[in-house]
């Protein structure tokens, strides 16, 4: 190694740790912003916290919208598609706080954490992607994984557990649509999706409205702020860091949601709901440097 070599080796390896650190922090204020949701949708309509968390976050998007300029909101490629991500993404977000309100976080965490494998078995019909018989064995397994953490039975077949298998369908579409939207801006896709929170929160929050304390209306628009820090977090990582380094850390929300729940809610995490992750983290790990691979195989 010259030593000219040397000091771009260290460089890129301080940006590497740094896109850890940054995608660890981003998963840690997601897992804080679950928590705080699951806490107040105990005494708050859904529709209630998703008006005020999507007023607090497009007061921390205005500098950003500022700065991209109203034409960028508007002008938008596809707009159909725009549209049907704005609601599968206000139905995911709506589903996932409904789910935590009876079920424990770990739980509705398992399901969504599934979304990477629905998004694999749907891409060959939806997007013409090529995918192989490997990722087609981790997609069963994958599903395998959901079904040992569902536990089918009259006892588990609840509303809220179908609600969440429901909800993480919806978060795998919406992360299929935004393959589809990869040329629109980071800015104006979550504008239109804190608009389509924040509408749909304006539509049902009426029903069941509960006047907020100062300090729970404080908590009710940090609920904004906290996910749109995360959001920043997470796209921050994947810029300093590879795609096939950081994006793992993301199933480090799943051992959040276990210790988050057992401190603040009292939650006992079911074996069944243990191994049920276990194999989906695994399946959708697998599926993911699959697709890494291939696509530098593609590139190559």
């Amino acid at each position: 190694m010259t030593a000219e070599a040397l000091p771009a080796h260290a460089s890129a390896s301080r940006s590497t740790q740094l896109g850890i650190a940054v995608m660890l922090a981003g998963i840690l204020l997601f897992s804080l912003n679950d928590v705080m949701g699951k806490w107040l949708v105990a005494t708050y309509s859904v529709g209630q916290v998703l008006l005020i968390r999507s007023a607090a976050a497009l007061l921390i998007l205005s500098p950003f919208i500022w700065k991209a300029g109203v034409r960028s909101l508007i002008r938008i490629e596809q707009p159909r598609m725009q549209v049907l991500r704005v609601i599968l993404s206000s139905l995911e977000v709506y589903c996932f706080y409904f789910a935590v309100i009876y079920l424990p976080l770990a739980d509705v965490m398992t399901y969504w954490l599934a979304a990477p494998i629905y998004v694999a078995a749907l891409s060959p019909f939806l997007l013409g992607e090529h995918v192989g018989w490997r990722r087609w064995t981790a997609i069963f397994i994958g599903f395998v994984g959901v079904i040992v953490a569902l536990e089918p039975s009259a006892a588990t077949l609840t509303a809220p557990a179908l609600i969440s298998i429901f909800g993480s369908f919806a978060f795998a579409f919406m992360m299929l649509s935004g393959r589809s939207l990869r040329a629109t801006p980071d800015t104006t896709l979550v504008f239109w999706q804190t608009i389509g929170a924040g509408l749909f929160g304006l539509a049902t929050a009426p029903f069941g409205w509960v006047t907020p304390s100062a300090p729970d209306f404080a908590l009710l628009g940090l609920l904004g702020v906290v996910a749109m820090i995360a959001h920043v977090c997470v796209n921050r990582a994947l810029k300093l860091a590879d795609a096939a380094t950081v994006a793992p850390f993301q199933y480090t929300l799943l051992l959040w949601a276990v210790i988050f729940g057992w401190l603040v809610f009292g939650d006992i995490p079911r074996p069944a709901m243990l191994a049920g992750a276990a194999i989906i983290v695994a399946a959708g790990l697998f599926i993911f440097f699959r697709e890494q691979r291939a696509k530098k195989n593609m590139n190559a």
